[in-house]
């Protein structure tokens, strides 16, 4: 028989089971959400998950977002890897959460790219790679993407030759954009659900786009952006070069010509960094950090 509040006739989270209540938060750890016939644990920063009692549980953990580099075409940060867990059995143990910080742009005049984004693990898990640097614009020697859980944008280079996107980690995101040819604009980092724009014009490339899989949970939550997580950062252009904008899914974008505004992966979604565009003392911007949540029936 379920228990009902005397003041508003609603049911409690408890349940009589006999003469025993029953209560269906069956863990400790994170923020505790009780939404569609689910116990959802959301971990915004590291910590530990320990269930009261042996459960089957899903887990979705998603690592910190890659950098953005700096320069005239500076190439937006991979994503952070994405990657879920099915009907995982767990005991009364304590569980260890990692949840990787965003990698920090480059500030180094041009030359330099962006951090690697920081790893996320639930337990001993498959470890869930952090998003891949973001390419420099003034170095066409080093001017790739970093591999990743979804790999960076390529960096302008100079305006020389062909620089290649960051690979993916396989079954956790996707591909950065490349730069072909004489210009200067940068590819945008690989998405959990696409690979970032690649450029053969001053115009930098849009972040590949996160990915939507997981709405439910997010709205559950309070989490990601708009139902998406893991947008690859926008890569930046040259002066006169339009600006690129934040993909979806919480990647940051470039900023407009001539300025060092580019933008922050969003907080909590793996987003990667955004790209500088318009001056070598154009800083990329960091990206965003990861989550991990943990879920099983009520």
């Amino acid at each position: 028989m379920s228990v009902r509040s005397l003041k508003t006739g609603l049911l409690s989270p408890s349940l009589l089971v006999g003469n025993t209540a029953w209560n269906p938060i069956r863990a400790t750890g994170g923020t505790i959400v009780n939404s569609g016939g689910y116990i959802y644990h959301t971990f915004l920063s590291s910590g530990t998950f320990t269930p009261t009692t042996a459960l089957s549980v899903d887990i979705l953990v998603i690592a910190g977002g890659g950098g953005g580099a700096e320069g005239y075409g500076g190439g937006g940060g991979g994503a952070g890897g994405l990657l879920p867990f099915t009907a995982e059995s767990v005991t009364a143990i304590a569980y260890t959460v990692t949840v990787g910080a965003g990698g920090a742009g480059s500030t180094g005049g041009g030359t330099s790219r962006g951090y690697v984004g920081n790893d996320s693990q639930f337990g001993a898990l498959t470890l869930v790679k952090g998003g891949g640097y973001g390419g420099p614009d003034q170095n066409p020697s080093a001017a790739s993407g970093g591999p990743g859980g979804s790999g960076g944008g390529a960096g302008g280079g100079g305006g020389a030759g062909t620089n290649t996107g960051g690979a993916a980690t396989s079954g956790q995101g996707s591909a950065g954009g490349s730069h072909t040819g004489s210009s200067y604009g940068s590819g945008g980092g690989g998405g959990a659900g696409a690979v970032g724009d690649s450029t053969s014009s001053d115009t930098g490339g849009i972040g590949g786009a996160g990915s939507n899989t997981y709405s439910s949970w997010a709205s559950a939550t309070s989490t990601g952006v708009s139902g998406y997580y893991a947008g690859g950062g926008s890569g930046g252009a040259f002066t006169g070069g339009n600006a690129t904008y934040a993909s979806v899914g919480g990647g940051g974008g470039s900023g407009s010509a001539g300025t060092t505004n580019s933008s922050v992966g969003t907080a909590n979604t793996g987003g990667g960094g955004g790209g500088s565009q318009g001056s070598n003392a154009a800083f990329g911007s960091a990206g965003g950090s990861g989550i991990v949540i943990v879920r099983y029936s009520v």
